[in-house]
C-alpha cells in the first residue's frame, strides 16, 4: 500500500465513530429544531383561530 495513503488511513478510520456521531447529533438537534418550530406554529394557529372568533363575534355585536 502507499505509504501516504496508509498514513491517510491511519488517521481518518480511527476518529470515524467521532463523525458519525457528530452527524447523528447534527440530525437529532435539527428534528428537534423542526419539532419546536411545528409546535409553536400550531399554537399560533390556535390563536389565529381564537382571534378569529373574536372579531366575528365583535362583528355581529355591531
Amino acid at each position: 500500500m502507499n505509504p501516504i495513503l496508509a498514513d491517510i488511513y491511519s488517521t481518518i478510520l480511527p476518529s470515524a465513530p467521532y463523525v458519525i456521531g457528530a452527524y447523528a447529533l447534527l440530525w437529532a438537534a435539527l428534528f428537534v429544531y423542526v419539532a419546536m418550530i411545528v409546535r409553536g406554529m400550531k399554537k399560533t394557529e390556535a390563536q389565529i383561530a381564537v382571534l378569529e372568533e373574536e372579531l366575528a363575534a365583535r362583528a355581529q355585536e355591531r
